[in-house]
């Protein structure tokens, strides 16, 4: 399931990299609206989903196997309505960014982004719907697999786009919306024709619209606990945004499943087994990452830009990012001890 996620969010991430050695100025505006993957549009669409991953979850462990299609119809609508919601907003984001004090530059370039951007929000919603329909019935290594084939497809199709038409850096926004329909169309041929969702996936029904305000009650205070993590991070961005010098600043800037399917069938000591695991990787996976940003901050600033003074300047706060990933790792561990004897 990480080496899964890591290959989705990894998409968008490219096209950043992609495009920050165009310029500082196309850094910044490719930066300032997504900022990896977690930005508040797609760290919203991520939470939406986050209703399957208990309806999903405890139905399966429960064996009531026919409503994880009529589950996951539901939460594909509610994504849906959603994605045209916030494709209206990206469209006139221009002078959105503007009254929030964005440079104009900035603020010009990362609406034209998004604009490139907006197919693909309807189709990561769909995405993500999908992976928690799959990861609720314990699908992980097939979906390794069939993450990592769109994002070693996606590198190619940006560096196409970016270098070899006339779009540029609006390339690197096309080549992300195109990547993320292939990962949808991909899976879903995958559950139309696995033999193993036969019970689960009996095809498209009317009986899902009578489930979407049960998905929504359930997406919603999952939509907001995700944003409220995500957006506390985006609004050191647009921070960045109001400094002198805009352009560097803004540049620099599983365990549910398993926790789920042992509740619904009643196994509370192996749900609690599965979070004592999940606490244990935490440490482990957040080790890892401090390790690497403390010895190799400048070959990681160096895949996004060729700019000395960027390097330089994302090797001065190293630091400080190691301490907040500390920070959040500690947040982490508490929250599994918080939700321990809930289970």
């Amino acid at each position: 399931m990480i080496l899964t996620n890591v290959f989705y969010y990894l998409i968008p991430l490219v096209s950043v990299m992609f495009a920050g050695h165009l310029g500082k100025p196309q850094l910044a505006g490719v930066i300032l609206p997504i900022l990896g993957l977690p930005s508040p549009v797609f760290a919203f669409m991520l939470g939406l989903s986050g209703a399957l991953e208990t309806l999903c979850g405890q139905g399966y462990g429960a064996k009531l196997y026919k409503m994880l299609g009529i589950y996951l119809q539901a939460s594909c609508i509610v994504s849906l309505f959603f994605s045209i919601i916030i494709s209206i907003l990206w469209w006139f984001s221009e002078p959105v960014l503007i009254f929030l004090h964005q440079t104009p530059d900035i603020s010009k370039e990362a609406a034209l982004y998004l604009r490139y951007l907006i197919p693909g929000i309807f189709a990561y919603g769909l995405l993500q719907n999908i992976l928690r329909f799959l990861q609720m019935q314990s699908v992980v290594l097939p979906l390794v697999g069939l993450s990592l084939v769109p994002l070693l497809l996606h590198c190619g199709l940006t560096y196409l786009l970016v270098y070899c038409t006339i779009l540029g850096y609006k390339g690197a926004a096309l080549a992300t919306s195109l990547t993320f329909w292939l990962a949808v169309i991909v899976l879903l041929i995958y559950v139309n024709f696995a033999k193993r969702f036969e019970h689960t996936w009996r095809g498209l029904s009317k009986e899902s619209f009578s489930y979407v305000f049960t998905n929504l009650k359930l997406a919603l205070p999952s939509a907001a606990m995700v944003c409220f993590e995500y957006w506390a991070f985006e609004i050191l961005v647009l921070l960045a945004g109001l400094m002198p010098n805009s352009e560097s600043s803004t540049s620099l800037i599983a365990i549910c499943t398993r926790v789920s399917n042992e509740l619904g069938a009643g196994n509370t000591n192996k749900a609690k087994q599965a979070m004592g695991v999940s606490l244990k990787l935490i440490v482990i996976l957040a080790s890892l990452v401090l390790l690497a940003l403390g010895f190799g901050h400048d070959i990681w600033a160096g895949f996004f830009s060729g700019n000395p003074s960027i390097i330089k300047a994302y090797a001065s706060m190293t630091t400080l990012l190691c301490v907040s990933i500390f920070f959040d790792s500690i947040q982490g561990i508490l929250s599994g001890f918080t939700f321990l004897p809930l289970i």
